[in-house]
């Protein structure tokens, strides 16, 4: 399906839709703005119907059938409410430059403006039901035309949001495109990418290869990539920081930036690791069995890779926990890697003193941090992760949080989706 001027369209009109787009997002812009109190309170009435069960005969099915854990989809809904959406553009993008135009002795005062950049190109990832239409809520608070690039796992929450948003709102009607397109379509793509002057990526390293390759010299490439988050342990944690850590891998399937993929234990001794490890293994397994299975596939590279890894074991040192569906992987090198996901992730050690620089060289992949420790440490462990690069520092069931207010990879995108004109 495609969404354009609030209304849905068969793929069929995808040729006709692209060869006008970049034609009506020019006269959009000639004749329209839209204001940000405008968005608030259309996202805050669509919040409120659903969380009043409006529209449950429409999410109901889809939560159950894509197993979307109910806490989780009312975590993302308070995001769209107003006094989130309010704090949000007081926060990050703070007073108006209005207020205090540039003074400059024998010149007449510059006014300053904030303008949204334009249009914006939101290439989304599929690893998060709903984020693509909450990327596309922050470019219209910051006043862009949006044009959405759903991702190909995409289980239709994004279009229905943003539909509903257009239907309870007309005036962000012009202001809001929704295409269902792969990413090998690039005649699609590269029509895109000519009205826009931004592209927003959610992705990794190809998506934004391929962003760049498609996108204009003067256009901005605004790379929301793929991070890796970890654990940081020391020995004396908690059985309900472990616990806790236990349920949020059970819960994302690591499958988001801010999933822990391991844990890494404040020490040199091996025979620390394996312990925790073990302690660990425990207690994932029993977590796991509240949880559905993982996906298939994931589970059969799973096990193929865990098998391979243990024919290699008299090489690598690596010991393979695993059963329930879960597996630990106790390592003795301390590098940070991706885990197999679904539910297997790995213990390394890592003492504080070489924290920095093992981590540092690694500070653009760099997410968040669950922190297991005594609250006395705390704020020193904190600090030296954040020194390492990490930008987000939790407690250990916290790593997936979605609050209101914070930021994208520690920055603000309602900045980077605007700019500042001056006029003498």
């Amino acid at each position: 399906m495609i969404l354009a001027h609030g209304v849905l369209y068969e793929d069929s009109q995808l040729p006709r839709l692209r060869q006008s787009l970049e034609a009506a997002c020019q006269e959009t812009i000639a004749g329209q703005s839209i204001r940000p109190e405008i968005v608030i309170d259309a996202c805050d009435r669509l919040a409120r119907k659903a969380a009043a069960g409006e529209y449950d005969h429409l999410l109901e099915p889809f939560l159950t059938a894509f197993q979307i854990d109910p806490g989780q989809f009312q975590a993302a809904l308070r995001l769209f409410r107003r006094e989130s959406l309010e704090d949000k553009l007081s926060l990050e993008l703070g007073p108006d430059p209005a207020e205090t135009p540039l003074l400059h002795e024998g010149f007449s005062p510059i006014q300053r403006r904030r303008y949204p950049l334009g249009v914006l190109l939101h290439i989304a990832a599929g690893n998060v039901d709903g984020l693509p239409a909450y990327s596309v809520v922050e470019g219209l608070l910051a006043g862009n035309i949006n044009i959405l690039k759903l991702p190909s796992m995409d289980h239709g929450a994004s279009i229905l949001l943003l539909a509903e948003l257009a239907r309870l709102e007309p005036r962000l009607k012009d202001f809001i495109y929704v295409f269902d397109v792969p990413s090998t379509d690039l005649e699609s793509l590269t029509a895109f990418a000519r009205a826009a002057d931004g592209i927003v990526v959610w992705g990794g390293d190809e998506a934004v290869r391929a962003a760049r390759q498609l996108a204009e010299p003067d256009t901005r490439i605004i790379p929301w990539g793929h991070k890796l988050s970890f654990a940081y342990a020391t020995a004396d944690a908690s059985e309900g920081d472990l616990r806790a850590l236990a349920r949020h891998i059970c819960l994302t399937r690591q499958l988001l930036c801010s999933s822990c993929q391991g844990i890494f234990l404040d020490t040199e001794d091996m025979g620390a690791v394996q312990a925790l490890g073990e302690r660990f293994f425990a207690l994932l397994r029993e977590e796991n069995r509240a949880y559905p299975p993982a996906d298939v596939g994931l589970r059969a590279k799973a096990t193929l890779h865990l098998c391979g890894e243990e024919l290699e074991a008299h090489r690598t040192g690596r010991r393979i926990l695993r059963g329930g569906g879960v597996s630990v992987t106790i390592c003795p090198d301390s590098e940070l890697e991706l885990s197999l996901l679904a539910g297997n992730c790995w213990v390394k050690p890592l003492p504080r003193g070489r924290l920095i620089r093992t981590l540092k060289p690694r500070k653009g992949r760099l997410q968040t941090a669950g922190l297991l420790c005594a609250l006395e440490e705390r704020a020193a462990l904190g600090g030296l992760l954040a020194r390492a690069g990490v930008v987000r520092v939790t407690e250990a069931g916290e790593m997936s949080r979605t609050i209101p207010g914070e930021a994208h990879d520690g920055d603000y995108p309602l900045r980077l989706y605007s700019r500042i004109v001056e006029i003498a």
